[in-house]
């Protein structure tokens, strides 16, 4: 089984790397990092990168795509090269799945409408304009589409796959192993639970555009 993650500039790291983390250890897996060109690729921050070792053209036929998001996202959402091959590799792939604002990217592919998505909390309205139904869950299946919400649902999108394919014992394992046990000392994950006030300024100082 291949499991394809799609890396593009200014992309965010842990949207990535999570997925890696916990989907990648599923058992006889190979996990490539693609890109349109071969090469490192940097984050958000363009202090860290990671490298694609192949093309988008060098994977026609992943098994299992995890698309991430994070600011470079916005200017991708016209990228032809990049919705195209979504398209392509959507037709056969067993599992299509995205973390944050790479849930906008399948939209904008047109594989998301009419089913339920979630993205990150900042995004979670724009899904609506692709035709699909938001959801503000932190992992949503709908059909073979799992979509995770902000960030760090990545890793909770990564072990429930890794469970829907491998078993629960081999997904609490690999939970056991990474020592995912989170015990965060503010309860303001989400804009449910953090301050009003707080929610606010970073709604206003958000960087988040469509295009």
């Amino acid at each position: 089984m291949q499991i394809a993650i799609v890396l593009f500039d200014r992309f965010t790291a842990l949207d990535a790397v999570g997925p890696y983390e916990t989907l990648g250890r599923l058992p006889d897996a190979e996990t490539v990092f693609v890109a349109e060109e071969a090469g490192p690729v940097r984050n958000d921050g363009g202090n860290l990168a990671l490298v694609a070792d192949r093309t988008l053209a060098d994977v026609p036929r992943p098994d299992i795509l995890v698309v991430p998001g994070g600011p470079g996202q916005a200017s991708q959402m016209e990228n032809a090269a990049l919705l195209d091959w979504l398209r392509t590799v959507d037709a056969t792939s067993i599992w299509t799945t995205s973390v944050c604002t790479g849930s906008l990217l399948l939209a904008a592919a047109g594989l998301l409408e009419g089913r339920r998505a979630t993205s990150h909390w900042l995004a979670l309205d724009h899904l609506k304009q692709f035709g699909a139904e938001p959801t503000a869950e932190r992992v949503v299946t709908d059909g073979k589409y799992v979509t995770a919400a902000g960030v760090s649902s990545g890793i909770d999108m990564g072990l429930t796959l890794l469970g829907r394919i491998a078993g629960d014992e081999h997904a609490q394992a690999v939970q056991l192993l990474t020592e995912y046990d989170p015990q965060p000392p503010y309860d303001a994950g989400s804009p449910q639970k953090a301050p009003a006030h707080l929610v606010e300024e970073i709604r206003s100082r958000s960087r988040f555009l469509l295009t």
